[in-house]
């Protein structure tokens, strides 16, 4: 399981505690508002997160609850992260503290973006992501696993309940999913892993010759 707070390597999963953020259509406009673009590095893009829904509900945003801090699983439903391509709203729920999104559907290039930084989207139908957010806002300090192998997500069960855990079944497609497992989703890292072949390319370059390689 992910340990580090920022990845770099293999993703098979995570565990975490949950937060529900629900609602269709939630837009990166509404995950980080524009006027945090102006930003110069992410290092701030936190406190950025839905800014002005949190500023609008007065601390009662499921990002401001106490129960909800530190969680790292935040689960949305239909169309999550569509409107404009901004890489900033992954960023933002990164270093709020997200590590991974799980919902009905999201749109295209937040989910590129989003595997771009080692945060796996799975998807799961209507029922299932329901079931999902109902069990986490009933057990708000539960812990959850997150399964990329077997694109699976399972919990504690609810007080009172077997103590046999709840189980989901998500989906993750082939590609992403290999590149998660696999850390290929890390382009610096596969650039850096590659060192000597690059310092011999380097090398052969004649318009390199006056710079030094470190």
């Amino acid at each position: 399981m992910r340990t580090s707070p920022f990845p770099f390597g293999p993703i098979p999963g995570l565990e975490g505690r949950i937060v529900v953020v629900s609602g269709d259509d939630i837009d990166t406009d509404r995950i980080i508002p524009a006027r945090y673009l102006k930003c110069v590095t992410f290092e701030g893009l936190a406190e950025g997160a839905f800014a002005d829904d949190r500023l609008e509900l007065e601390g009662s945003h499921p990002f401001d609850r106490p129960e909800h801090q530190g969680a790292t699983i935040l689960v949305v439903n239909r169309n999550f992260g569509c409107g404009s391509s901004r890489e900033h709203a992954p960023q933002a729920l990164m270093r709020w503290g997200i590590r991974a999104v799980v919902g009905e559907s999201f749109a295209e290039i937040f989910f590129g973006n989003c595997l771009a930084l080692g945060i796996p989207c799975l998807s799961g139908d209507h029922t299932t992501i329901l079931a999902l957010q109902q069990q986490a806002l009933a057990e708000p300090a539960a812990g959850f696993q997150l399964d990329l192998v077997t694109a699976e997500i399972s919990g504690q069960a609810p007080a009172g309940a077997p103590e046999s855990a709840q189980r989901w079944s998500l989906e993750l497609a082939a590609g992403p999913r290999q590149m998660l497992l696999s850390g290929q989703w890390n382009a610096t890292g596969q650039l850096l892993s590659h060192d000597e072949e690059l310092r011999r390319t380097a090398a052969r370059l004649p318009y390199l010759d006056s710079f030094a390689l470190a």
